[in-house]
This record gives C-alpha cells, structure tokens and sequence, in this order.
C-alpha cells in the first residue's frame, strides 16, 4: 500500500508496539509470534504473558527475536490488567493490541494504521461488523450482545461505532497520554472507548476479517463479562 506524505506525520518512518496479552494459549503463541515477527514495519512486539499454566510461558521464555519484549505476570489478572503493562512497556509513536489466538490477521495492519499515517487519525477500530473479508459463521447471541453493548456506548460516548468490542484498536502515543485505565478484564474496551470519547480525539475505524473461536478451541469471554462491560459502559460514560 502507497500512503501520500502530504500530511503524513510519519512520512520520516515510526516505531509500531504491539501489545499482545496472553493467558493460556499454548497451542497458537509460537505461530503468533512468527507471525509478528514478519510484520513489515519497525516494531516492538510486546508480549504480556498474564500467569498462564498451560506451558505458554515456558514457550515464550524460549522464543528469541531483537523486536520481542517479554513481561510476565507472576498470577492471572485479566486482559485489561495485561494491556496496561504492555501500554506502560510501550516505546512505539503507534500503538495496536493484537491478541494471542489469531482471531484477527496481523496481514491486515496496513488498513488499521493507514488512517494514522495519513494524517487522519487519532484512534482507529477494526471493525468485525463492517463488511470486509472473511468472517467464521459463530453464535448468534454473541454477535446479538455485541451490537447491543455497541448501541449503548455510542448513546452515551455520542460516536458511530459498530464494534466497540473489537480486538483491534490503534492509538498513536499522544492518544493514551493523560488516559489511567483500571479495568482488569473485558471492561477495558468499554472504559478505553468512553475515555478516548471524552478527549475529543479523531477515531476511526476500518473492516477487518474475523477467525473466531469456539469455547472448546479455547475462547474466554463469558456472560459475566458482558454483564461487567455494561455496567463499565455506565460507569465510565456517566460516572466519569
């Protein structure tokens, strides 16, 4: 992909950290990593092992690269919590999560920074919702939950997300200055999208692929955590 340099901030080059939180995933972490690895652009690969005991840390322990930095936490303490390690790791000018199970496609980056890149962006979201790519065809009631904590968050951040619990967000460093997160698990995405709402900032978003997971594959979220991401909604939206 081309980007114009007319108002590119970045047009000199720019460092990209990638914050992966892990928990438990043995059988993908080895092929996540050699795919990182392979992203085409100056990065930093930030791992977050978040107290796995399946053997993913004697996997990571093992696995060597000049771009990988490896943090682990002694206990599990939920994706948030393993994001906000990575965020304080972060040395990038941008920053994406990408998570540990290859849901989402690493090959896809060049859609998720190109708003940043241009000049155009603050923020971008991949959207799972937007029409792009492949998609596995998986639970109904999910997808359901989904649309309907989306629809409530963009009542109270007043934005037009479709996907507000997607994986895929990007910020560019100056984005998450002044932004303390608390949420240790799921309540992050809600918590991060009403905070980055109220600072007014440029968000974007872009159709991304989706290769979900099933529950025996390994999938985590679960109805408490939509039932915690509703009261974040609120909480973060209404109570500041």
């Amino acid at each position: 992909m081309t980007i114009s340099s007319t108002g590119n901030p970045y047009k000199d080059g720019f460092l990209l950290s990638i914050v992966v939180p892990v928990y438990n995933e043995h059988a993908t972490i080895a092929e996540v990593i050699d795919t990182l690895v392979q992203v085409p652009y100056r990065k930093q690969i930030i791992i977050v092992d978040d107290g796995s005991s399946d053997g993913t840390t004697d996997i990571l322990r093992k696995a060597e690269h000049e771009d990988l930095k490896l943090v682990f936490h002694e206990k599990n303490l939920g994706k948030g919590a393993a994001i906000r390690t990575g965020f304080k790791s972060a040395d990038g000018d941008i920053i994406l999560i990408q998570d540990a199970d290859l849901e989402y496609d690493p090959g896809e980056y060049p859609i998720l920074l190109q708003p940043i890149l241009r000049g155009s962006a603050d923020v971008v979201y991949g959207s799972r919702f937007a029409g792009h790519g492949a998609h596995r065809v998986l639970y109904f009631w999910h997808y359901v939950g989904n649309r309907f904590l989306t629809f409530l968050s963009n009542m109270l951040t007043n934005l037009n997300l479709t996907d507000m619990e997607t994986c895929y967000k990007v910020f560019t460093s100056k984005a998450l200055e002044g932004i303390e997160l608390k949420e240790d698990r799921f309540g992050f995405e809600p918590e991060i999208t009403a905070k980055v709402a109220r600072k007014k900032l440029r968000i974007y978003e872009v159709p991304i692929s989706y290769y979900g997971r099933t529950y025996e594959e390994g999938k985590k979220i679960n109805w408490k955590d939509g039932v915690r991401t509703l009261w974040c909604i609120l909480k973060y939206n209404i109570g500041g």
